[in-house]
């Protein structure tokens, strides 16, 4: 935005910026650079002489690291973690209640003038009591596991470092014990970075195990949970229903069966937007600036080799 140009070139006066949204012209300005924030094709990367600090604007560094020259640099990558945990999870929530109470149904009868008192008893569900199970506990899944707790849920969680315990989280266990939790669960919620160990990583023998009549939700990024064996399981009721604010292909295919899915709400990755993610972003790259140019260490380094 222009105000965040201001603010650059008021702060960092020896910094000569180059401001840019036409990757076409990248090639040819990397070339004397040592920061690159934004999205790169690898056709920029291989032009670029000095670069030695990459910053995703986002959190998914997963289209970077598929340049196997940027993995193999010594050039570090960072990200904007932290600013997209709240919103998300807020939606997550805000998606986990909409399944709960029909709301979505509630306000189709609404533009009718219909009143069905009838129709919606002893359909609401209650969250209270209920189980929620999380794949991935970082800052989204964490952030999740606090709002689910002060609705009265039980919550367990799935991450490759079963010591940590996030407040609400009653147990961490580790990949292997994903279908223990699905099986436990009346919401599951997807948190977790898609990386090539994740990829597809809920196929139809994970879904198998997940409580009849459960919901899930998918927040982080599509891929993870395998789409046509989603909807089979939504189609014969095992599932109860789904929300999904990242898909597989983006825009979603017109001719997805997950489109007319009653049962189904669909956003389009939209969940982290909202102005208090944008400057966090902004804030997050302006601290690394500073860092960058003090030579201290970065927030939020990313694990080549972990993906995220």
């Amino acid at each position: 935005t222009p105000s965040f140009v201001e603010d650059l070139t008021n702060e960092f006066h020896n910094v000569d910026f180059i401001f840019d949204e036409d990757p076409s012209n990248f090639s040819e300005q990397i070339g004397n650079a040592d920061v690159f924030m934004g999205y790169l094709p690898r056709e920029t990367f291989l032009e670029a002489k000095q670069l030695r600090w990459l910053h995703c604007p986002g959190t998914g560094v997963e289209k970077i690291l598929e340049i196997k020259e940027v993995v193999e640099s010594d050039v570090v990558i960072t990200n904007a973690l932290d600013a997209h945990t709240q919103p998300m999870a807020d939606h997550g929530m805000g998606m986990i209640i909409t399944l709960a109470h029909h709301l979505r149904d509630l306000w189709e009868d609404q533009k009718l003038k219909k009143w069905n008192t009838r129709g919606y008893d002893g359909e609401m569900v209650e969250l209270c009591g209920s189980t929620m199970g999380i794949l991935g506990i970082g800052g989204i899944g964490s952030a999740m596991a606090k709002r689910a707790q002060s609705f009265g849920m039980s919550v367990y969680a799935i991450d490759l470092d079963d010591s940590l315990l996030p407040e609400g989280v009653k147990e961490v266990w580790r990949p292997d014990r994903i279908s223990e939790v699905m099986a436990m669960s009346d919401w599951f919620v997807v948190a977790v970075p898609f990386t090539k160990e994740t990829e597809n990583l809920i196929d139809d023998s994970h879904l198998a195990y997940l409580k009849k009549g459960a919901r899930i939700i998918v927040l982080s990024r599509g891929g993870i949970v395998e789409e046509t064996s989603l909807l089979k399981r939504l189609e014969d009721g095992s599932i109860g229903g789904a929300g999904l604010d990242a898909t597989s292909t983006e825009p979603l295919p017109k001719s997805s069966g997950l489109w007319s899915h009653p049962n189904v709400l669909i956003t389009p990755h939209v969940s982290a937007l909202t102005n208090e993610m944008w400057d966090s972003r902004r804030e997050i790259f302006k601290e690394n600036l500073r860092r960058f140019i003090e030579g201290k260490p970065f927030l939020y380094v990313c694990d080549k080799e972990r993906g995220y």
